[in-house]
């Protein structure tokens, strides 16, 4: 029976550009989404631009133009880049809207009609040189709880803490400088501090993950404050109904606009709305067995988790079935900056590289945790050219051209036998890697497809078709083999459609397949077929096109061990004892005590009482060695057998309560995975690494 889904992803704000940051969030929903569908369930993804706020309010009077004028602009541009990245919304649309001031009208009004919303004479802030109320984001002090300077408002972007503008020390107005005074006005509340027992039964039944779960536990412990859902005239958004010249604060209406987005959709589709939304008498499910996920970065944790499930349960509606949380985006191990030039723009990054390459780098780094990722450019290029383009697009490329110009773009009526592509075929490598992706484990699906694909080249290396092209009497053969390289390619391109769309849509049309010939769990062979000559499907990167994205974005990042393919290093800086991030720096002559040797992985075993270790037998050519590996997390033992890897072959051996470990595996970490350094083709056991 598939299932009923509807996904949204969190609204960008209608004041800026798309960024590197957003795209982290919308392509792991994407990908989602997309995995969904292939499986054929009936999921729907929705977003709008967030539109409301002062903010907004003030950009447009400084460019002198019409708040909705400008949204309408921004609104276009996002538009734009989703696209460009392959982002596949069903309805993205605007929070102002008819659409979602029905819903942010109905939910207060029955919140009211609960006693859930109460009027107070609050003292609030104002600016006495621009004479208008200080929304909450214009204002800045200290925080309260933690003693971080410089923080917003309503949070504190240190601890997390959210709290009143008045709970600020020493407070100033972010529009003009100047101390703000109090001023009386009557503003509503939500009372929060009512939901403190339904949120502790929801935030705890498996809605978040644990580690969401326990931050919330802190604020829950902490003690909940009533919510200031009302802001003062001049504003930009919806007014209140019933209370003149008060408008709804910004953060009550945004995810309100999933409901709008949605009711948009479901208006020019035909769909039922209150299948989505109607609560089962629990709030906590669809009437009808569907289910609603959202997917949020790690900042916006606290009004999705705590207002707005609170909000929908007490007016009647249904709670989320899921919010994921992600973490941040760092850049070459540091948060964006525009002065390092890592504050990079969708439209910018468009300029000189492939969207998919992102969508992939993202993937391979993407798991179901909050922990922050690293777009580290080094890296970024390396898993590009080696992954994406070295292996996966070469095993295409490499034996493709023989069908066209051996046997007239027709594969062979027969497939060789062949112990991986049963592998690929079976019913629990599909279901395997469909739960990596129903997890939003993409780092994992990645590592396992990259596997296989690394099977799948040694399977040309050990046939070598260049060869077998050179003998006449073994054209049927060199037919099988490249055929059966074909067969692997278009599997692998389902296993990654979800994270390269746009590749698999040419692969697609470099096969000459029908879109139910590209679904999962489709291994039906390509027999007898006719396929169109190999065309370029992705390039290399070059690091000048990385060097020119940065410029692009502001000054070049300064020289560190981070920096990779852009650092720019000074001789006389190179000298220095320490790097400028402080890494200890050796001499050459250091270096070259480190003997590095190509091993092949004989044999892995895992090593009973531990969770991380690995038994590998190693062969150096003339010897064989024994390695503990501490990479049971990210590799299935049995799937390293025949890899080459680069070994430490001089480290003093150690002697472990399991036996003996004589040697080192070369491996790279980012705190979302363990990765065994490739090897190129060529390079045989017992080599020097120079």
């Amino acid at each position: 029976m598939p299932r009923k889904i509807l996904v949204t992803a969190a609204l960008p704000y209608a004041n800026g550009s798309i960024h590197l940051g957003h795209l982290v969030e919308h392509v792991q929903t994407d990908i989602w989404v997309r995995y969904q569908k292939m499986r054929g369930n009936e999921c729907y993804f929705v977003c709008a631009d967030d539109t409301h706020g002062t903010p907004i309010m003030l950009r447009a009077a400084s460019e002198g133009i019409a708040p909705e004028t400008l949204i309408e602009r921004i609104y276009a541009e996002h538009v734009r880049d989703f696209e460009a990245f392959h982002i596949g919304f069903d309805n993205y649309y605007t929070t102002h809207s008819d659409e979602t001031r029905r819903y942010a009208n109905d939910i207060y009004l029955k919140l009211k009609a609960a006693g859930m919303i109460e009027e107070r004479s609050i003292q609030q802030f104002y600016d006495p040189v621009k004479g208008m109320y200080l929304p909450d984001r214009y204002i800045r002090g200290t925080c309260p709880r933690c003693h971080a300077p410089d923080q917003y408002g309503d949070s504190c972007d240190s601890c997390g803490a959210a709290y009143q503008p008045t709970d600020l020390e020493n407070p100033y107005s972010q529009v003009s400088g100047a101390k703000p005074v109090l001023k009386e006005s009557e503003h509503l509340f939500f009372k929060l501090t009512e939901c403190a027992e339904f949120l502790q039964k929801w935030t705890r039944s498996g809605t978040l993950q644990n580690e969401a779960a326990n931050k919330l536990d802190e604020w829950l412990h902490a003690g909940l404050k009533d919510w200031d859902i009302s802001r003062d005239a001049p504003y930009f958004g919806f007014e209140i109904p019933g209370a003149s010249g008060k408008y709804f604060y910004v953060w009550l209406d945004a995810p309100i606009g999933y409901m709008g987005s949605f009711k948009n959709l479901c208006d020019k589709k035909g769909i039922d709305f209150d299948a989505f939304w109607r609560t089962s008498g629990e709030g906590d499910a669809g009437s009808n067995g569907t289910e609603l996920y959202h997917f949020i970065g790690k900042d916006i944790l606290y009004f999705h988790a705590l207002f707005w499930p609170s909000g929908l349960r007490f007016a009647g509606y249904r709670t989320p079935s899921g919010v994921f949380v992600h973490g941040f985006l760092t850049v070459n191990g540091e948060k964006m900056s525009k002065s390092k030039g890592t504050f990079i723009t969708a439209e910018s990054y468009l300029r000189f590289l492939n969207p998919e390459y992102l969508r992939y780098y993202y993937a391979a780094k993407l798991n179901a945790s909050m922990s922050d990722i690293d777009l580290n450019f080094s890296d970024f290029l390396a898993r590009v050219n080696s992954d994406l383009v070295g292996k996966f697009i070469n095993l295409a490329s490499r034996t493709a051209g023989f069908i066209t110009k051996k046997f007239g773009g027709r594969l062979s009526e027969q497939l060789p036998p062949l112990e991986l592509l049963d592998t690929l075929q079976s019913a629990d490598t599909w279901a395997r890697i469909g739960d990596y992706y129903e997890a939003r484990d993409y780092g994992k699906a990645v590592r396992e497809i990259m596997a296989f694909v690394d099977s799948a080249n040694q399977y040309v290396n050990d046939h070598k078709p260049w060869e077998l092209a050179k003998a006449e009497d073994r054209s049927e053969e060199l037919h099988q083999v490249c055929s059966m390289c074909i067969n692997l390619f278009r599997i692998f391109t389902i296993y990654l459609k979800p994270i390269l769309p746009k590749l698999a849509s040419d692969v697609q049309g470099f096969l000459n397949l029908e879109e139910q010939e590209m679904a999962w769990g489709e291994t039906r062979p390509l027999v007898g077929r006719f396929i169109n000559p190999f065309q370029h499907l992705m390039t290399r990167v070059e690091t000048k096109q990385i060097d020119g994205l940065i410029e692009d974005n502001g000054q070049t990042l300064e020289t560190t061990q981070k920096s990779g393919p852009t650092a720019r290093v000074e001789k006389s800086e190179a000298r220095k004892e320490r790097s400028q991030d402080g890494t200890q720096q050796i001499t050459i002559e250091e270096f070259k005590k480190i003997d590095l040797r190509i091993a092949r992985i004989e044999k892995a075993e895992p090593v009973e009482g531990t969770q991380k270790l690995l038994k590998l037998t190693l062969s150096l050519g003339s010897e064989t060695r024994t390695v503990f590996a501490g990479i049971k997390e990210a590799y299935e033992p049995a799937r390293l057998t025949g890899r080459l890897v680069v070994v430490v072959a001089n480290l003093m051996p150690r002697k472990m309560k399991f036996g003996v470990s004589e040697g080192m595996v070369l491996a790279a970490g980012d705190g979302a995975g363990i990765y065994l350094l490739d090897v190129d083709e060529g390079a045989k056991p017992g080599m020097t690494v120079s």
